[in-house]
């Protein structure tokens, strides 16, 4: 029998998890989680792995919907069994793979926990980059294997004091970057053919082409969007002009970066990788990055995970308290955003 869902008794609004098992209680802490259950009526331990595996009349009555990894796509049948469905609350960055442009169509509005999840990508980004200026992977490589040798000597340029670092991509984990690197005695240069003349960006970057921010710079660091115009935007004639000794990082998506090309580069002794992207992941145990010592992998751990999974939750929350008491969402995403969109 269909039951009247509780916005309609005057209570709260119905709401329900669509994401991978337990995802939820490692988004949320308890006290996040009060702050949910607050606003809506929701039940944690009710999560959606498959809307086939629904009752009609329970989705019937869903206002909201908390997404998440794992999220079933929700396309023109899923919508037709949520007729009450206003909102989509995304706990995690892109929304690409699990949601029609039928979502937008009928107004549904749509957030996204993108610049929560930002944070890590952009500490980590730093990390590596301050670590990559002073030499360290090289290092303390050859620092194990001979416990004498002179840094100074064979490593005379290391330091960040003024290194000039390229970001390439003005997305929300590169501005991130951009102003952490504001903190040090950096060069910035930016690639991004999309930034305006008056972005507050350009304080603190200097705008260059690809050409130029290669050829100035001795690390770069990758944080643009996958798109068709992006995909191989590095290649062997961007990498070739590189100096001696320079280190690519990346952390957005590997075939921005044609990885063939890194691979000779790294393999020829010119220059350094670090990739916590690669293509495909996980990269198969045969694959050469695996075995050239100036390559520094890491199995996407950039973004959120372990306790910054709670920043994406406290994000979420926040979003369907807004949407709740029928405020402006923080972090919504418009159709028109998808074309731009990692």
């Amino acid at each position: 029998m269909h039951q009247p869902s509780a916005h309609r008794r005057g209570s709260r609004r119905r709401a329900a998890f669509a994401m991978d098992a337990g995802l939820p209680f490692a988004l949320l802490e308890p006290a996040a989680l009060a702050r949910l259950t607050s606003v809506v009526d929701i039940d944690a331990d009710r999560v959606i792995r498959s809307f086939d595996d629904e009752d009609d009349a329970a989705l019937a009555d869903l206002e909201v919907l908390v997404t998440g990894w794992g999220a079933p796509f929700i396309g023109h049948d899923e919508l037709a069994r949520m007729p009450r469905l206003a909102a989509i609350i995304h706990a995690a960055g892109t929304v690409k793979g699990h949601l029609s442009p039928a979502v937008w169509d009928r107004g549904i509005l749509v957030t996204t926990a993108a610049a929560a999840n930002a944070y890590p990508v952009a500490e980590y980004t730093l990390a590596m980059i301050l670590l990559a200026g002073k030499g360290v992977l090289p290092i303390a490589r050859e620092y194990r294997d001979d416990a004498g040798f002179e840094v100074a000597q064979r490593y005379p340029e290391i330091g960040n004091y003024r290194r000039t670092v390229g970001i390439i991509g003005a997305s929300t984990v590169g501005r991130l970057v951009i102003g952490l690197l504001g903190r040090f005695d950096f060069t910035v240069l930016l690639y991004d053919p999309v930034v305006e003349d008056d972005d507050p960006i350009l304080g603190a970057a200097q705008r260059v082409e690809l050409p130029e921010l290669f050829g100035r710079s001795s690390i770069v660091s990758v944080h643009a969007p996958l798109l068709p115009e992006t995909t191989g935007m590095v290649g062997a004639p961007e990498l070739a002009l590189l100096a001696p000794g320079s280190t690519i990082i990346n952390t957005a998506r590997a075939p921005i970066v044609d990885q063939a090309a890194l691979a000779d580069a790294v393999a020829a002794g010119r220059i350094r990788a670090i990739l916590d992207v690669t293509d495909p992941e996980p990269l198969p145990l045969t694959d050469r990055l695996r075995s050239l010592p100036d390559t520094l992998l890491t199995p996407h751990i950039a973004g959120a995970l372990g306790n910054e999974l709670h920043r994406l939750g406290e994000s979420a929350v926040t979003e369907v308290e807004l949407f709740a008491s029928g405020r402006p969402p923080a972090f919504p995403v418009a159709k028109s955003d998808l074309a731009a969109r990692a």
